[in-house]
């Protein structure tokens, strides 16, 4: 039965087994089990980049800027593609789940050229350390201590793409508050956000208690998103210091499961917050 035939409580309990047996993460990846975004995709990483440089409003102007990417996951493509435009890019996650396919990055720097952008020649790059190099770019697979250790106002754009969901609960605030530190004065934090349950894309996730789904029994387990929802996260936001420069969100029509379902501390939101199952913002 292909994963995607499983229902939501089996690919819980599928991921609550086979996240403990003793193999690498680079295995899982190839055998498409766990897999950390797709970032590691030449046309997907060239669109989001642009994305969320458009938002920050810093097209053709990268030259010697600073990017963080928070969460690049299964790739690396973000320190390619801001070498190509003059840029330097700190790529920040809770663990190496890089792909270490350098061929896929040999592969990339070919589409760009192909489409009129001066990419880095990484035909000779035998390590993913000298492709970096290259790059001129740093790798930091520590999550929050990582962010903790880079100076002050370093980055003019910092990045997620589906990855602030995924930030434990325990560490969103203080995360929140050091990319506020990060950040130039003028500079931009740009996130796509996915508050669906990312087990077939509905509110499951928020049938449990807090207890258990907070477990690191369940939240080590591959499914973990930290269920802040929408209002929430913007207070955040708020708290950490931040403006809101634009939102968008993007909303169900109704409850794609009925609201006696979840857990009371999730029946007590409005429809129309438990709704809104994406979001884009850009703060400054």
């Amino acid at each position: 039965m292909g994963n995607k035939a499983l229902p939501w409580w089996g690919k819980i309990g599928a991921k609550l087994v086979l996240s403990r047996i003793p193999f690498g993460y680079g295995l899982w990846q190839r055998l498409g089990l766990f897999r950390h975004g797709a970032m590691d995709t030449a046309s997907y990483a060239l669109s989001v980049f642009d994305t969320h440089v458009a938002r920050a409003g810093l097209r053709g102007s990268l030259e010697g800027r600073t990017i963080i990417e928070l969460g690049p996951g299964d790739g690396l493509a973000t320190a390619a593609i801001a070498a190509s435009f003059g840029a330097r890019a700190i790529l920040v996650d809770t663990g190496d789940y890089a792909n270490k396919d350098l061929g896929r990055y040999v592969a990339l720097s070919e589409t760009m050229n192909a489409n009129g952008i001066d990419a880095p020649d990484f035909s000779e790059c035998k390590t993913v350390e000298a492709f970096l190099n290259r790059c001129g770019a740093s790798y930091l697979t520590k999550g929050l201590d990582s962010l903790r250790q880079l100076p002050s106002g370093i980055s003019d754009l910092i990045f997620s793409q589906a990855v602030l969901e995924h930030v434990r609960k325990a560490d969103f605030a203080a995360t929140m508050s050091e990319c506020r530190r990060l950040l130039k004065h003028g500079g931009a934090f740009s996130n796509q956000v996915d508050l669906q349950d990312h087990l077939g894309g509905s509110l499951n996730n928020l049938r449990f208690t807090n207890r258990v789904w907070e477990s690191k029994f369940f939240s080590s387990s591959g499914f973990y998103t930290n269920r802040i929802r929408f209002n929430s996260m913007m207070q955040a936001f708020s708290s950490a210091g931040f403006n809101v420069e634009t939102v968008e969100t993007t909303s169900w029509q109704s409850l794609p499961i009925p609201k006696d379902k979840l857990d009371p501390e999730f029946r007590a939101l409005t429809d129309s917050e438990l709704c809104i199952h994406s979001f884009s913002v850009v703060l400054r």
